[in-house]
């Protein structure tokens, strides 16, 4: 059943027969029920065209999918990131004060249980009042004690059921919170996989640079001795020193880049920089790219992107708060008593004469602050259309990062096939290059432009194959995986049930 709500007037005869409804209907709770949004997304019209040759043969599972590039290291570090990352840490001492706050609502409907004992001892004033009238007593002493001892309890009936609602909502944000632990989850591996693959990068495109440098100092040796035998002029050995420092000069940025990426390991997995880098210094391939689903819809992302999760149950609170707040307009009552022992010294304490038992209500009701809990219910129901804006665009930005890395990783494995036939092709070029200059066909010029194409076109490689399992990495962390179904989901029927046990339902 449903009332709608005007704004009241304590006057108005409507009031009182409201609150008489209420008062008949204890299980019920003003303000409108929860419905999750809609959300109609279209089919993403991006999907994954990176080629077979590069991609790993079985599609791995998308709550543990860094096991799909088939590296066992790769395996190791993530793993002792979430295992040790304080950034997750951190994000569920969030999750555990989120639930200890929900604890303490939910206990805000149970009844308050307290066992008290107090002694008082004092001296008698005789000019007092008191001490005037009771000095004339036979017997009067000014010396006097008092002793109880007993439990005492109270109770708010929730009879607007606000109290339900702010428990609820309490709830709502726990699940929140453990929502966002999981998005700490999956940005840690998503980042501990990344700077992983991005140190292969490294490594490999040293070794390459290393490589050059090697041979472009054999070419140096080469043309030294052609020279002491005249087929050589010192602008050649000019030409083959000045090609030998520019492969030189990338080693530096190349290690600088590549120590930064192990120190950002380090951090990720909860250690000093420095910690696991030796571990990673025999230099390791890039690893392929596992094969992603194709067939994935919004509506399964939806379900897995911690962040969609998280501003829906915000939503869900906000609503709640809004019949917390419509709660105000009704009178609450509470009940209180005690039962206990009081006597004025110890021997006679715990004797039926010293029994004694207090019980008390009290209504409180906002009767002249109807203005205020107006503006409070203005406040809450518009909390809840802004976060009805945030689920929305958290909506949104979920496609946009999927469409967004689903393009990338198309584009970047396409540019890596080209950079792939790019090297092939001056590498044949170099090597013909280097037999025309040493029958003399060909002066050293011709041959160090086709050395200097070759080293940009394999750095290029390289880089772009490391970036492809990267753009893979972002696949993943956009589709939402990371985490496993077994860990609590919140779901709309979980909720629902919760509801549902709690006895709360709405007028």
């Amino acid at each position: 059943m449903t009332i709608f709500l005007v704004k009241p007037h304590w006057l108005r005869p409507s009031v009182a027969a409201c609150i008489a409804f209420v008062v008949g209907l204890p299980g019920c709770a003003v303000g409108p029920d929860y419905a999750k949004p809609a959300s109609d997304l279209a089919a993403f019209h991006n999907h994954v065209t990176a080629s077979t040759e590069q991609a790993v043969a079985v599609a791995p599972q998308i709550d543990t999918w860094w096991t799909g590039f088939d590296d066992p290291m790769l395996v190791t570090v993530v793993q002792r990131a979430l295992a040790q990352n304080l950034d997750l840490a951190a994000a569920f001492a969030r999750v555990q004060q989120a639930r200890a706050v929900a604890a303490w609502a939910g206990a805000e409907l149970l009844p308050t249980i307290d066992f008290n004992a107090s002694t008082t001892a004092q001296y008698q004033s005789l000019t007092s009042p008191a001490g005037s009238i009771t000095k004339t007593f036979p017997g009067y002493s000014r010396d006097q004690r008092e002793y109880t001892v007993g439990p005492a309890a109270s109770w708010e009936i929730d009879l607007a059921g606000g109290l339900r609602r702010g428990a609820a909502a309490a709830r709502g944000e726990a699940e929140a919170a453990q929502a966002e632990q999981m998005g700490t989850r999956i940005t840690v591996a998503a980042d501990v996989a990344d700077a992983y693959l991005q140190i292969r990068g490294f490594q490999t495109r040293l070794a390459v640079a290393q490589d050059q440098v090697d041979t472009d100092a054999q070419l140096l040796k080469l043309i030294e001795v052609r020279r002491r035998v005249g087929a050589a002029d010192e602008r050649e050995v000019a030409q083959a020193q000045a090609l030998l420092k520019q492969a030189s000069s990338t080693l530096p940025t190349l290690r600088t880049a590549l120590e930064a990426q192990l120190n950002r390991l380090d951090v990720l997995m909860g250690a000093q920089p420095g910690t696991y880098a030796r571990e990673l210094d025999i230099a390791g391939v890039i690893p392929g790219i596992p094969r992603i689903n194709n067939t994935t819809q919004p509506l399964d992302v939806l379900r897995r992107r911690p962040d969609v999760i998280a501003a829906e149950r915000r939503l869900a609170a906000s609503n709640e708060r809004i019949g917390a707040a419509l709660s105000d307009y009704y009178p609450k009552i509470s009940l209180s008593g005690a039962l206990g022992f009081d006597s004025g010294d110890t021997s006679h304490l715990f004797t039926a004469g010293a029994f004694q038992a207090i019980g008390s209500g009290a209504l409180r009701w906002r009767l002249f602050d109807f203005g205020k809990v107006d503006a409070e219910v203005k406040q809450a129901r518009g909390a809840n259309a802004e976060a009805l804006a945030l689920y929305r665009q958290a909506v949104l930005k979920a496609a946009e990062d999927v469409e967004n890395s689903l393009m990338t990783l198309s584009q970047t494995d396409a540019r890596r096939q080209e950079l792939q036939g790019e090297v092939t092709a001056l590498i044949r070029a170099r090597d013909l290059s280097e037999r025309s200059y040493k029958s003399g066909a060909i002066n050293l010029t011709d041959v160090l432009d086709a050395d200097r194409q070759l080293l940009s076109a394999r750095d290029d490689l390289d880089s772009a194959r490391a970036d492809v399992a990267r753009a893979a990495v972002s696949v993943f962390r956009a589709l939402g995986g990371g985490w496993s179904e077994g860990q609590r989901v919140v779901t709309e029927s979980s909720v629902a049930s919760e509801r549902a046990g709690s006895g709360v339902s709405s007028f």
